[in-house]
């Protein structure tokens, strides 16, 4: 499977669910069992949260056609830092690899991978 991607705009609440049903259909192709599947999708919308917090507008993920693998980032907006130590603590107590790029204290982008 190749890359599949998805933007949005973080204003609106409702599309956190379609991103959610993305990474259930992502989990369901790389045949991860439900714990896998569950933490997948919690820190694929963590990670969106993240980049709401931090002023983005709108949000791009990209989904790897190589195992569970995503990378968010944030477009437009006003960037600012955000306060995301919640966030980023259950990030990296449920995945494998944490990649977090700043641009000073303002997360523009998080690779997360199963």
């Amino acid at each position: 499977m190749n890359q599949f991607t998805v933007k949005f705009n973080l204003a609106d609440s409702e599309y956190m669910t379609a991103l959610r049903l993305v990474c259930g259909a992502m989990g369901s192709v790389h045949e991860l069992d439900i714990d896998a599947l569950e933490d997948f999708k919690v820190c694929v919308t963590e990670s969106a949260i993240i980049l709401k917090n931090c002023g983005f507008e709108s949000l791009v993920a990209a989904f790897s056609g190589e195992g569970a693998a995503c990378t968010l980032y944030g477009e437009g907006g006003v960037p600012q830092e955000g306060d995301n130590e919640f966030s980023l603590a259950l990030i990296s107590a449920l995945v494998d690899e944490c990649d977090i790029e700043r641009s000073g204290d303002v997360i523009k982008r998080v690779t997360i991978k199963l």
